[in-house]
């Protein structure tokens, strides 16, 4: 190990706009660097540590600094994506190309974590591509993204979006209304996304004409998805059959895009996730992408990353004390 010091200047910025308020994102670039010694005065950082250390340090903060110029911010989120291993690419290939859709009153909607743009790669490269990741890491917005993007340059005729009603049985009886209103409450997500993406009025007659369908799983039923781009939201909830009858929809110039949240399966403890068993059976299967997103794609407000960490925790400690029980036992 050859050890030694160096000093790093930040000059033309105001160190407290990198290092964020009381601190915040050098505590946090920290975390990366364990083994080194990390001092901020003023403009200046002190560096302490293994040389090799201290330059990949350096070339890291120097990402963080080109993205402070090139954006204006730099949030923790930011810096997790930053310092993966392929963090820079965002950096060098964030051009117009990479915008999905321009969105209501030219909102520029584009992939804006690594994982994120994977799932635009997979969708480009294959023809079935899922997407697995916890809440707020934008699989189901950038999803439909694509599927805009897709239906804007032709590519499709349709877009399909669909999930498990309510529960993976759709039990819809007992709540008030006709079947319409049943339904929306629990594809509102789905309505959300498209409604940044494409003026109401207009969202309005896609939906009126097909062109747009918004349709519970049940309907997928006996039907050949051709011609489309279709979406499984909430794949989590699916059962074993209701995700085989899904994926066997697919028609020939069909894109298909699954997502899920394996940590919030709402079917009963005994029955597998159509979307586990899926990825099991299929992991082998060439032309078809999995990509997982995890807390650093997470671009909801702060506290949401913090909320999973500590779920997280708290579900492998209490697994942790459930297998010594029963070792004891």
């Amino acid at each position: 190990m050859n050890l030694g010091n160096r000093l790093i200047e930040i000059s033309g910025l105001n160190p407290a706009e990198i290092f964020g308020v009381n601190d915040a994102n050098l505590r946090h670039i920290k975390t990366f660097f364990p083994k080194l010694k990390i001092t901020a005065r003023g403009n200046m950082v002190s560096l302490n540590g293994d040389e090799e250390v201290m330059d990949e340090f350096e070339r890291k903060f120097n990402l963080l600094i080109q993205h402070y110029q090139k954006f204006n911010h730099l949030t923790e989120n930011n810096i997790d994506n930053l310092m993966l291993e392929d963090g820079s690419k965002l950096l060098s290939s964030d051009d117009g190309s990479e915008i999905l859709v321009h969105g209501n009153g030219g909102a520029k909607i584009k992939a804006r974590t690594v994982n994120q743009k994977k799932m635009v790669q997979a969708v480009d490269k294959d023809d079935m591509v899922f997407a697995v990741g916890p809440a707020g890491t934008g699989k189901t917005y950038t999803a439909v993204a694509l599927a805009v993007r897709a239906l804007k340059a032709k590519e499709v005729k349709r877009i399909i979006l669909t999930r498990p009603a309510v529960e993976a049985g759709e039990n819809l009886g007992f709540l008030p209304g006709d079947l319409k209103e049943k339904l929306d409450p629990y594809l509102m997500p789905l309505y959300d996304a498209l409604r940044d993406m494409i003026p109401a009025e207009k969202l309005a007659d896609m939906i009126e004409f097909g062109v747009i369908e918004i349709a519970p799983l049940a309907f997928m039923r006996g039907r050949t998805l051709d011609k489309a781009f279709v979406i499984l939201d909430e794949a989590q909830n699916t059962t074993q059959m209701q995700m085989k009858m899904f994926l066997t929809r697919m028609g020939m110039t069909a894109k298909f895009i699954i997502t899920g949240d394996m940590s919030q399966v709402d079917l009963p403890s005994k029955q597998r996730s159509g979307l586990a068993y899926a990825l099991d059976v299929l992991k082998d299967v060439d032309e078809i992408s999995v990509i997982r997103l995890g807390q650093s794609d997470v671009i909801r407000h702060r506290l949401v990353k913090k909320i999973i960490e500590a779920f997280d925790k708290a579900e492998i400690e209490a697994k942790t004390q459930k297998e010594l029980k029963e070792k004891k036992e």
